[in-house]
């Protein structure tokens, strides 16, 4: 028994590692997708999937679909409950009016006493009235769900504007605001709704170029005077006869303009991705991701992070510019928010579900899950707010949700297991 059972053990064993590790060769096959989270960008899903979801609808959810009646149902049941109840009323009022006329008519015949004339009479008027009710009755029923379908097709009628309404401001965003919804049709309260609404639209739009006009303008005319001092303090400690505490006092001088020229910079880069696209180009994921590594590679970095790429092609149809620059910041940020010794970081493009996929991943402090969708704010950081300014601004991810935006896509987010941040893009095919 004993020497039986040794190697049934050992096969047992051989059989859980094989099978502990047919899912990582299939998953190194796959790409190591990590599987996103919580959606950061407000809106509707592309292209009305859920293929992130697990499970479908939530118990919450599902106990709320009873209770969830469109007004396309409960028009067409109002309009079948008035035609039942002046059916039955009009029922009614006929069967008092047939059986008063019916009650008139005399019966007459030879031999015939008035009692048996009465008794004949009942009876007549008895089933004339019961065929009558009955059929009418069958009647009522078959032009009630005639009613019915009717009143489904007429309440769609009468709704699709309002469905034209939905649908427009479900997709819109701060970079479609110039869409309206331009109802035609009779000058009636749909119509003046829809007007309306386009109304505010107009003065939205205004509002958000308004304010990304002032953000564009003041940051042009900031970067002037920062560029001035810069080339000063250059200058200054440049000069051979200059003191150390000078050069020191200039060196600090020196590193806080850069990082307000690098503030300057990332407000200009948040003011253009807030715009209307005007560039839609097939771009591969996989070649802006190689570029901007490339890039990275050549610059100097606080941390010595070891980089892993998983580069497969991924086309989107988008700006080449903003794409570009959404990469770099995913890159930039995973970087400066890693591990000062022995930091990893992975960048992974293809295509997932059926769209161009770009998801980097990164080691660093342990990021808590409800801090995640804040730092998608502009000037939030980890654990700060508008503080520890070496790190940078803290427009990075505000700059990655606004390219998304404008792309009409999706980004994702979720705290990395052991710490940092896993941040996956998702954009429409090329």
């Amino acid at each position: 028994m004993t020497s039986e059972s040794a190697p049934q053990n050992e096969q047992n064993e051989q059989g859980e590692q094989q099978a502990q590790q047919a899912p990582d060769e299939r998953s190194a096959r796959a790409g190591r997708w990590r599987r996103p989270g919580p959606q950061q960008v407000p809106g509707p899903e592309l292209g009305g999937r859920t293929g992130w979801r697990e499970g479908g609808a939530s118990f919450g959810e599902l106990k709320k679909l009873p209770g969830r009646m469109s007004v396309r149902l409960r028009l067409t049941l109002l309009y079948g409950l008035l035609f039942f109840m002046a059916g039955a009323l009009l029922l009614f009022v006929m069967s008092v009016l047939m059986a008063n006329i019916l009650g008139n008519v005399k019966v007459i015949g030879l031999g015939i006493t008035d009692a048996e004339a009465a008794e004949l009479q009942h009876q007549f008027v008895e089933q004339t009235m019961k065929q009558l009710v009955g059929r009418s009755l069958m009647a009522l029923a078959g032009v009630g769900v005639i009613t019915l379908v009717l009143g489904w097709f007429v309440a769609d009628r009468a709704l699709s504007p309002l469905q034209r309404v939905t649908t427009t401001a479900r997709r819109l965003s701060e970079s479609t605001l110039h869409e309206r919804i331009a109802l035609e049709g009779p000058d009636d309260e749909i119509k003046e709704l829809a007007d309306t609404f386009d109304a505010m639209l107009e003065r939205l739009g205004q509002a958000f170029d308004s304010q990304r006009r002032f953000v564009a303008n003041a940051s042009h005319e900031l970067r002037t005077p920062l560029a001035i001092n810069r080339t000063l303090l250059e200058v200054a400690l440049g000069d051979p006869e200059a003191s150390d505490d000078l050069c020191t006092v200039g060196r600090t001088l020196l590193a806080t303009n850069a990082r307000h020229e690098r503030l300057i910079e990332g407000l200009l880069l948040l003011a253009r991705s807030e715009r209307e696209l005007t560039t839609r180009n097939p771009v591969d994921l996989a070649e802006v991701a190689a570029t901007v590594l490339e890039h990275s590679a050549r610059r100097e970095h606080d941390n010595d992070v070891a980089v892993h790429r998983e580069l497969t092609s991924g086309t989107a149809l988008g700006d080449p510019v903003l794409l570009e620059h959404l990469v770099s910041n995913l890159v930039e940020n995973a970087i400066k928010h890693n591990d000062a010794d022995g930091g990893e970081l992975w960048v992974r493009t293809g295509m997932l579900d059926g769209y161009a996929t770009i998801q980097v991943e990164n080691t660093g402090a342990v990021v808590p899950a409800y801090e995640v969708e804040r730092l998608f704010e502009p000037f939030r950081r980890l654990n700060a707010d508008r503080v520890e300014s070496a790190k940078g601004a803290g427009l990075g991810l505000s700059i990655v949700r606004s390219v998304v935006l404008a792309h009409r896509g999706a980004v994702y987010a979720v705290p990395r297991p052991g710490g940092g941040l896993i941040v996956t893009v998702r954009l429409q095919p090329g």
